[in-house]
């Protein structure tokens, strides 16, 4: 079955970076776009970013320049690179994919960051 598992969060101070990572499974993942979203505390989840299975990538404009996403299909795996972050980046992130006309999601990580 489809499987997609996030990882890499946790708690870093303001300006720090973190680097996501989300493993996926049971999908051809290299044919795959795959999106980074999150969702903060009483917030509707975002989207961050997407990369298409050519690799191209697209951002929420507020995100540009501090966030890149990438994918490495050898290992199945897409990253999420966050650079000087902020505290309203605090939120859970989750991966997502497309695959048979259906939607899946990962369970998320959790990134909180400290002023």
């Amino acid at each position: 079955q489809v499987q997609l598992v996030e990882s890499g969060g946790g708690l870093v101070q303001a300006e720090g970076s973190l680097r996501l990572s989300c493993a996926a499974s049971g999908i051809m993942f290299r044919a795959v776009a795959m999106d980074w979203y999150r969702q903060a505390p009483g917030k509707q989840r975002e989207l961050v970013a997407t990369i298409t299975w050519g690799g191209s990538t697209n951002y929420a404009d507020s995100l540009k320049g501090r966030f890149t996403i990438s994918r490495d299909n050898a290992k199945n795996t897409v990253y999420l690179q966050m650079n000087s972050l902020k505290p309203e980046d605090t939120a859970v992130y989750y991966c997502r994919t497309t695959w048979s006309a259906r939607y899946y999601w990962g369970q998320g990580t959790q990134v909180t960051v400290s002023s």
